[in-house]
């Protein structure tokens, strides 16, 4: 399959993405050693720049390594990719932007020290939403049954890092049975999240959603979700542990993710749920609406050009 255009920009150099432009020895290829976060744009401003910015360092941080842009940096950066997307290919309606850092490149071998020092590649394309028909009739799920979320005191799911193997096979499984998306859970049997999505449920029109505790990045939309968009929708939101057996008494569920904000799902397996325009999740979606639309007129500095 053909890949469509994608602009990339390695340290600085602007490029087409399908050229190399990073070292075989790289840390982050050889070893997955390495960060990413990703934006999205609304009404042409990059949104909730400074929250996942500081997931950035928070991970950073947690891998023992500088980051090779300040904040701003990175905005120009930002800027000057999606100037050149347009150039190469045309204006996108909104941008998905991808910042992903390495160690470094170096000699091989385990040891951090041998790195040089960070690399970073940033990616500019259209952020693809889903089909209308995706989000009338719902996404189907499917629990994993061979794997379970690597726990906080290994490699914490905290940490957005290049290393996404146990997402990538728990999907493998979930796709095999014909659906859409996984649903992964931890060692103690309980709901995490997807593969690349958090989780949310409602029970008696309340919004319940899997505690970090339990093992998941701490989704941007996730967050604004619980601290700002539920409660000026009037709904209430908590965190909660949730098991499979409870699916039964849960009336509605839906993923979160900054590239599609809320998805509705109809089923996990065996267990239907609510998708209808008057549903709680339908109300949410069109608050988060409004909440980027805000946004984007409080936020004239993030404005792309």
């Amino acid at each position: 399959m053909p890949v469509p255009y994608i602009q990339a920009c390695t340290n600085g150099r602007l490029h087409d993405a399908r050229e190399a432009s990073v070292s075989p020895l790289n840390r982050g290829f050889l070893y997955g050693d390495a960060i990413y976060e990703v934006w999205r744009t609304y009404h042409g401003v990059i949104f909730a720049w400074e929250e996942h910015w500081r997931r950035l360092e928070q991970s950073a941080a947690a891998l023992h390594f500088a980051l090779p842009l300040t904040g701003d940096e990175a905005r120009r950066e930002v800027a000057r990719t999606v100037a050149a997307y347009r150039q190469a290919a045309g204006a996108a309606e909104d941008y998905y932007i991808r910042l992903q850092i390495t160690r470094g490149g170096g000699p091989i071998g385990l040891d951090v020290a041998l790195a040089d020092r960070a690399d970073y590649v940033m990616f500019v394309q259209p952020n693809k939403a889903h089909p209308a028909e995706t989000l009338r009739k719902g996404l189907q799920l499917s629990l994993a049954t061979t794997l379970r979320r690597n726990p906080a005191d290994t490699l914490n799911p905290a940490w957005k890092t290049g290393n996404y193997l146990n997402n990538i096979l728990c999907l493998r499984e979930a796709r095999s049975r014909g659906a859409d998306e996984v649903v992964i859970l931890n060692q103690a049997g309980e709901v995490t999240e997807a593969a690349v999505s958090n989780i949310a449920f409602v029970r008696d029109g309340e919004v319940v959603t899997p505690p970090l505790s339990a093992g998941i990045l701490g989704g941007i939309t996730r967050e604004l979700l619980l601290e700002k968009v539920a409660g000026a929708a009037g709904i209430p939101a908590r965190e909660a542990t949730i098991l499979p057996g409870d699916f039964a008494g849960l009336t509605e569920c839906f993923l979160l993710s900054t590239t599609k904000d809320l998805t509705p799902v109809a089923a996990i397996d065996g267990h239907r749920f609510k998708v209808a325009e008057e549903s709680v999740t339908a109300r949410l979606k069109a608050a988060f609406a409004d909440y980027t639309r805000s946004y984007a007129g409080e936020h004239p500095e993030l404005r792309l050009g």
